[in-house]
């Protein structure tokens, strides 16, 4: 599927953005307009299936979200980031991508929600419900953290919601889940950004171990999961030395 997208700038320099679930293209515009301010950068960010403009669709698997990526996203971009679901999305599309560069921000390359024994049997018999527990104490921090964004951040947080196909988040919470990133070397160069919130969906000893095979692993203390929007300038400092 061929994915809508918003591209901004005219650096010599392309970059690919791929945003989290329920979010779009739109609502990387703080961060976009920091890459834009350096005058290096082109920046195209994607709407993912069931997101933004993009089309709905009936299968919602992370792997045929990442076909779409390689469909939509020409081959040998400078770098290609990936936010949550974006950075599982990106991982999976990365070898057909080839970018110089894969910067993941929080990616959901593994969730910390039980999948085996009773614990997981109970867990996915009622996973709305389940999921709705889980995702408590994060909501209620997310929304003081959203509190303090700008009117126009907000704006395009809402309009994010408004067109988001919500049927596929169950299946994208069980995806991600029951089938975490293999620690393996990167297949290109990359880099992982973690927020304070990021064992949620990256837990500490995995991401351990993926430094161990060759990924680049760095920290932003004191910012929570939607970095980008958070605090642009600090999520831009922690990875310019790559771009």
């Amino acid at each position: 599927m061929l994915l809508q997208t918003i591209t901004t700038g005219s650096g010599p320099r392309h970059v690919g953005l791929v945003h989290g679930l329920g979010a779009s293209a739109a609502t990387w515009g703080p961060f976009v307009e920091r890459l834009v301010a350096t005058g290096r950068y082109t920046v195209t960010a994607v709407d993912l299936r069931g997101h933004g403009a993009s089309t709905r669709a009936e299968s919602y698997r992370i792997d045929d979200m990442a076909a779409d990526l390689v469909e939509t996203l020409p081959a040998g971009l400078h770098s290609v980031f990936g936010h949550s679901l974006g950075g599982a999305v990106l991982q999976r599309a990365v070898a057909g991508l080839a970018p110089g560069r894969a910067v993941h921000l929080d990616p959901g390359f593994a969730l910390s929600l039980p999948t085996s024994g009773l614990a997981g049997r109970l867990f996915w018999a009622a996973p709305l419900l389940s999921l709705g527990i889980a995702q408590l104490g994060r909501a209620r921090a997310g929304a003081a953290v959203r509190a303090a964004y700008s009117p126009a951040t907000r704006a395009l947080l809402d309009d994010a919601k408004k067109r988001f196909d919500a049927r596929m988040a169950v299946g994208v919470f069980r995806d991600v889940a029951f089938h975490p990133v293999p620690v393996e070397a990167p297949a290109v160069p990359s880099t992982v950004v973690l927020s304070d919130q990021s064992p949620a969906v990256l837990p500490d000893a995995l991401a351990a171990r993926l430094e161990q095979r060759g990924w680049q692993v760095r920290r932003l203390p004191g910012v929570h999961h939607d970095m980008q929007l958070e605090d642009p300038e600090r999520t831009f400092a922690a990875i310019a030395d790559v771009l």
